[in-house]
């Protein structure tokens, strides 16, 4: 999956995620770039913070985040993150469904 400006490259696939996991992936976001708030549904988000600063929106609420941070969305929770860095933004994405 892709949008301008992001790129998600997938570690697991469907048959190693057995149905309990939603997404395991290493996201890349370019300077500038947003990853729009979305809500979680059925299911738990967590962002691990590997490289580059960005701001991490959680429930309306913005946090700087940066390398080291770890950030998690819980079910029915809004969250969105934008790169703010002259760097890209890199982060480990897991969904868990509940």
């Amino acid at each position: 999956m892709s949008k301008e400006g992001i790129q998600i490259n997938r570690l697991l696939n469907e048959q190693q995620m057995n149905g309990k996991v939603g997404l395991f992936a290493h996201v890349t976001i370019a300077p500038g770039a947003v990853l729009d708030d979305h809500t979680h549904h059925g299911e738990t988000e967590t962002y691990h913070i590997l490289a580059g600063e960005g701001v991490y929106r959680d429930n309306g609420t913005d946090c700087p985040a940066k390398p080291g941070d770890t950030f998690f969305c819980e079910d029915g929770g809004t969250h969105g993150i934008r790169c703010v860095s002259q760097t890209p933004l890199e982060f480990m994405a897991l969904i868990i469904k509940a």
